[in-house]
């Protein structure tokens, strides 16, 4: 079968489409003959290289896999069989056939789009999580960097439900920001060197909560704006800045939070699972909107890359094997 690997660091012409053998199930896992595979911006990071996570090489990429189960590992769940159609997390997402964890697998429903079924497993998840460890009150305000993306864009549209005054987005071109009025938020350049200032524009009194995967100075400048019993919540960093907090910015009654998937789901398996299908119902009744930027095929791997660097796409980029 195809998958995608990367046999040196460097720009999206490394990415090159091997013959591998098909993978076995272990235990606890499935295999997925892919239908769409959704692309995730952090792959772009680590294909550069230079990075405090850098894998060996070969290095593949991770995704959000939507296809039918063909093989059933040993110590599955019970209910997991063949003939599912399915949506998972994987490692090695960007091939024909992806072995993923059955413990964690989101149901799509037959007929329903693959494309927009690749925010099921993991990006809708998150944005849920997110919004739900920032405890954000009823008449409150959010800020969300880089809503315009994968995760922002359905971060802004779950927002919605907590009943809050204001939601505050960033991006950083016109389109973005115009995609992001679109969704019933407050847009802010964050090319404006002076950002937070317009951010106060919106929210003189400062934020009730911040949804950061920038890192570095603009986690900085986040923090500050978080009023007193606010959270700061950090999922990331694609400027490969990892944050620092000072104790001292924490003195005035501020939090600050780190959320993963994989760390949500080794804490509370229970609840991880809750997430998916709740993610899965809101976009269903249609209260969850993904936004699909563009198809390719996955031998145009690399295409999808360019445009994950330029930092451009409205919502998801899919592959297509």
């Amino acid at each position: 079968m195809r998958a995608v690997r990367y046999h040196r660091h460097g720009g999206p012409d490394v990415l090159r489409l091997d013959e591998v053998a098909v993978p076995e199930p272990g235990p606890g896992q499935v295999l997925i003959a892919a239908e769409a595979i959704g692309a995730n911006a952090i792959d772009t990071v680590l294909r550069r290289g230079g990075t405090p996570w850098d894998r060996p090489l070969p290095g593949t990429l991770t995704g959000e896999v939507i296809g039918r189960i063909t093989a059933v590992g040993p110590d599955a769940p019970p209910g997991v069989a063949v003939g599912q159609r399915v949506g998972a997390l994987a490692e090695d997402a960007f091939a024909d056939q992806v072995l993923a964890d059955a413990a964690f697998l989101a149901a799509i429903p037959d007929g329903a789009d693959a494309a927009e079924a690749t925010m099921m497993p993991m990006t809708g998840p998150l944005a849920y999580r997110l919004l739900e460890t920032a405890h954000l009150p009823a008449g409150g305000t959010v800020l969300i960097h880089s809503a315009a993306g994968t995760i922002g864009h359905l971060a802004v549209q779950l927002a919605h439900s907590y009943d809050p005054k204001t939601i505050i987005g960033t991006a950083s071109s016109p389109h973005r920001l115009d995609f992001i009025r679109s969704l019933g938020a407050e847009a802010v350049d964050l090319t404006d060197p002076d950002w937070p200032a317009r951010v106060r524009e919106f929210a003189p009194d400062g934020v009730d909560a911040v949804l950061d995967a920038v890192g570095g100075k603009v986690f900085e400048q986040g923090l500050e704006l978080v009023r007193p019993v606010g959270t700061m919540v950090s999922y990331g960093a694609i400027t490969t800045e990892l944050p620092s907090v000072p104790a001292g910015a924490l003195f005035g009654f501020k939090s600050v939070s780190g959320v993963s998937i994989m760390g949500w789901r080794g804490a509370r398996p229970e609840a991880a699972r809750a997430d998916l299908t709740e993610v899965t119902r809101r976009w269903q009744s249609g209260e969850l909107r993904p936004a699909v930027a563009t198809t390719h095929p996955l031998a145009d791997v690399a295409k999808i890359h360019e445009a994950l660097d330029a930092r451009t796409a409205l919502g998801r980029l899919v592959a297509i094997p």
